[in-house]
């Protein structure tokens, strides 16, 4: 049996993560916000359709109240939007409920090592395990900008972490959610996914499921579910994700823009911090320590507890002609896709450097992409989008 690598204890990293400051704590302010008075191009907040979006569906043969009413279970491939160009997401008021949150699944995106046929001499020797920690509690005071994202697939209904992200249009009120691209679309075989929302902090106490068996809403989201009313990920993962990640794994990353199911306070506003995404980080050998954090769902996880893990990354090349991958030492297992990893930058604060991809079946290690061009192209383009909104 392999051994268990420690958490690097001296990094500063989680020391720098865990200086998050909440505006507000959970449930605060909440209620006093009132219903947006105007909707943006896509989702309304409150579970209204705003022109555009009812027109969208439209465009595809879809009708706006068949679709709320559970039109949008229909996975048929014509019913499948797939281009870029055609996300849509209207808020179904009450959908994901305390007791669905917490019975969706991980989709895993799991490799053994004949999956992949890379470069050798470019990927470094598997790493040593890292045992995944839990986080301290209450997670807004520790890790404000983590939380986990939901969405519906033809599978069911499924759960990711992502990480809020600052935005260069909307200093101070960010809505934007940085995660995996097999979070929000299903790679060359399929389409965009479905109801796809993001929970901040959720279970912020991290409690078990005996004692969220009659929990109250506001204990598993204590800030209440923020709707995706935009979601972009790579043309490469439009184009070659596949069930195991397959040459769209060096690009399975995405940006969710959000707005509230209920109030219009913006995500960064309400849980008081977000992280910045570098885009020109090192390669793996030049950085000391790299953290990643989640909620891994896939046995022995339960998808309840946040966690977290810190190493030294190695490199990992999925197949010649495509960019190399970070790749940690990780216990954790699915669910934990899309979730931030960080890295100290230049200014000593933490930064978002990538996202969870893959891992192997015997979840010993992660996976993610070097975020390059591609991604800031992305990331540019859906700040310029919602500028001052």
């Amino acid at each position: 049996m392999r051994s268990i690598r420690p958490l690097l204890a001296a990094t500063g990293l989680v020391a720098a993560l865990a200086l998050t400051a909440t505006a507000c704590g959970p449930g605060e302010d909440q209620a006093a916000d009132k219903p947006a008075a105007t909707e943006s191009a896509g989702t309304g907040a409150g579970g209204g359709l705003s022109a555009g979006l009812a027109d969208t569906l439209k465009k595809h043969g879809v009708d706006p109240e068949k679709w709320k009413n559970g039109e949008w279970k229909n996975w048929d491939k014509d019913k499948w939007l797939r281009e870029a160009e055609d996300f849509v997401n209207p808020v179904i008021d009450g959908l994901w409920k305390p007791d669905r949150m917490k019975s969706a699944k991980d989709p895993a995106k799991t490799m053994s090592a004949g999956d992949f046929s890379g470069d050798q001499g470019v990927s470094d020797p598997e790493p040593k395990p890292v045992r995944a920690e839990r986080e301290k509690t209450p997670y807004h005071d520790y890790a404000a900008p983590v939380g986990k994202v939901f969405f519906d697939s033809p599978e069911g209904h499924m759960v990711c972490s992502g990480t809020v992200v600052k935005d260069p249009k909307n200093p101070g009120r960010s809505n934007l959610v940085w995660t995996a691209g097999h979070c929000v679309h299903a790679g060359s075989k399929g389409g965009w996914y479905r109801n796809i929302v993001f929970v901040p902090a959720y279970n912020d106490q991290g409690k078990d499921a005996a004692a969220l068996r009659n929990a109250q809403p506001q204990e598993i989201a204590p800030y209440g579910a923020y709707w995706a009313d935009w979601a972009t990920t790579s043309g490469e993962w439009l184009a070659d994700g596949g069930p195991t990640g397959g040459e769209g794994a060096p690009y399975d990353y995405a940006v969710l823009h959000v707005k509230p199911e209920k109030g219009t306070k913006s995500l960064e506003e309400t849980v008081g911090n977000a992280l910045a995404v570098s885009f020109d980080a090192p390669g793996a050998k030049r950085i000391s320590a790299m953290g990643a954090w989640g909620y891994p769902a896939a046995p022995p996880y339960d998808g309840l507890i946040m966690h977290k893990c810190v190493d030294r990354p190695g490199r990992l090349s999925i197949s010649p002609g495509t960019p190399t991958m970070y790749r940690i030492g990780c216990t954790m297992t699915g669910g934990s896709s899309g979730g931030g990893w960080f890295s100290k930058g230049d200014d000593g604060k933490p930064a978002l450097v990538s996202n969870t991809s893959i891992g192997p079946v015997t979840s010993g290690w992660l996976a993610g992409p070097h975020l390059g061009q591609g991604a800031e192209q992305i990331f540019t383009m859906m700040s310029d989008k919602f500028g001052g909104q």
